[in-house]
């Protein structure tokens, strides 16, 4: 009896899996993934040779443009995220 639930479970769970993975990719293909953007953030890739940042709390590398920045005395610093632009002002306080 528990294994007959388990193996009902076990085919849900999978079915919704590849559910989901074939929407990712009828996604991609359409080229409609960037409906699921930020507001404010631009359309399609960056232009050709723009100049990336690193995130100085996580490491990730940004374009500028679509970065969470604050000035720190002279200079702007690029943040992949709020959270992550947090924690360098409670680091930095």
């Amino acid at each position: 009896m528990l294994g007959v639930v388990l193996d009902v479970i076990f085919t849900v769970v999978a079915i919704r899996a590849i559910w989901k993975l074939l929407q990712g990719v009828m996604i991609g293909m359409s080229g409609d993934a960037g409906s699921r953007r930020s507001p404010g953030t631009p359309p399609g890739p960056p232009a050709h040779g723009v100049q990336m940042v690193r995130d100085p709390i996580c490491g990730t590398y940004v374009v500028p443009e679509r970065a969470v920045s604050i000035r720190d005395g002279r200079q702007a610093v690029y943040f992949c995220s709020e959270a992550c632009r947090d924690k360098y002002r409670a680091k930095t306080a």
